[in-house]
């Protein structure tokens, strides 16, 4: 594809064309373009999405537009954000290997990706409400969070490398508003594109008269907008996840930025609670509480993990400006309680956002399948309450709460009440 054609959206007629000249492409599905199957299989909010197979191999071809496609052309957003995804995939491909999808190619003008055919894996969100299991799920989410945070930190990359990286991810500054917006702040007020399940008026109106859970949220969103703590993944989601029953990729990084440490883990583990709240919608009640346990061992398997890697890189890969050996182990001290300082901070930013997240995804634009797949409207709306009322007592208690067992106690306490 030539680079200095003017941008257009790719369809499934076009596409062949426009790769078939592409050595990179055709070397894994042959050069005949006119074999190639086309399938537009893109269900998500921003981004164009293909299958093309050929005959010897299958490729995903992505394509940002330069709108919200869940909204449409009334809400712009810059193509740029094709360059970032690509970006960060490339570092978490290096941070983490294995993790990502390989990417083949990419056209910064076209604002396409095209890499790695992930199958016969599906969506985590997917596999969570049709009550399916992965093995070794929370050991590869937790690796995953650790290696990213640790190694695209001071902690490790040079004062160079690392204000160089940050000033280049200020760009995605457009990418990073949505999140401002829809997560930090249209929760809590009467947002123009906010909608919710009716029924749920009574906890909202509590959520939104409660001046003390805003202030928090608001100090959760400062920490946002100033600290450049790491890159991270920035979405990271069960919808971000894909997977088989063995195995685990995590994709669609494109709202990445130089943020919190505990922001992508603390999205992360909101998303299973909410996929825990929203079982009784889904299972019957002979395989629901089996199910339910599962999930929230799998929390308890992704933050024991992420401890444990962290630590690991903390004792082994620590070379950059914070906490530098010099001030420490070659002086003859522990750095162990600095280390257990660093992720208690880590912790009570990832409760923060967690219980932000559980508010957004029920209040805000952009909602969860995991609810929204629950055709009765009273069951889904009292789900719903329970992680609301959970998702308030994390933000406010975030420095009182201590550990994950803390977490899964109050899970199940919140999952056995009800509240409308």
């Amino acid at each position: 594809m030539k680079d200095d054609l003017e941008y257009e959206p790719l369809n499934s007629k076009t596409l062949p064309e426009r790769l078939k000249n592409l050595e990179s492409i055709t070397s894994l599905i042959g050069n005949k373009s006119e074999e190639w199957k086309v399938t537009e299989v893109g269900d998500g909010n921003l981004n164009l999405v293909f299958v093309v197979e050929g005959k010897q191999a299958s490729l995903i071809v992505k394509q940002a537009l330069p709108y919200v496609r869940l909204v449409g052309d009334s809400w712009p957003l810059p193509l740029s954000r094709s360059f970032f995804e690509h970006e960060i995939l490339c570092r978490q491909g290096e941070r983490d290997p294995g993790s990502v999808p390989q990417i083949y190619y990419f056209n910064k003008k076209q604002a396409i990706i095209v890499m790695e055919m992930l199958s016969p894996h599906v969506i985590l969100r997917k596999k969570l409400i049709a009550g399916e299991y992965v093995n070794g799920l929370g050991k590869t989410l937790g690796n995953f969070c650790a290696r990213t945070a640790f190694r695209g930190s001071d902690l490790s990359l040079s004062t160079k490398e690392k204000k160089k990286d940050t000033a280049l991810f200020q760009g995605n500054d457009e990418l990073m508003a949505i999140t401002e917006n829809l997560i930090f702040t249209d929760p809590y007020f009467e947002a123009e594109m906010n909608h919710h399940t009716e029924g749920l008026e009574p906890v909202i109106k509590t959520l939104r008269s409660d001046v003390s859970l805003k202030q928090e949220v608001q100090h959760m969103l400062l920490k946002f907008t100033s600290n450049t703590e790491t890159l991270l993944h920035g979405d990271l989601h069960s919808g971000s996840v894909m997977c088989t029953d063995s195995e685990t990729k995590i994709i669609d990084p494109e709202f990445g930025f130089y943020g919190p440490m505990g922001f992508d883990i603390g999205m992360l583990i909101s998303n299973f609670l909410m996929a825990y709240f929203s079982q009784p919608g889904h299972r019957t009640e002979n395989t629901l509480e089996e199910y339910q346990n599962w999930i929230l061992s799998t929390i308890e398997e992704i933050y024991s993990t992420f401890i444990s890697e962290f630590s690991n890189l903390w004792r082994n890969e620590r070379q950059g400006i914070l906490f530098p050996k010099s001030l420490f182990e070659n002086q003859g001290h522990s750095s162990e309680g600095a280390l257990n300082g660093v992720l208690n901070h880590i912790w009570s930013d990832a409760l923060g956002v967690c219980g932000i997240e559980m508010h957004r995804r029920i209040l805000s634009l952009a909602h969860n399948a995991d609810f929204e797949e629950i055709a009765d409207l009273k069951t889904r709306a009292e789900l719903e309450a329970r992680n609301l009322i959970m998702g308030r007592q994390l933000i406010l208690e975030r420095n009182q709460i201590k550990d994950i067992q803390a977490i899964q106690s109050l899970a199940r306490k919140y999952n056995s009440e009800k509240h409308l």
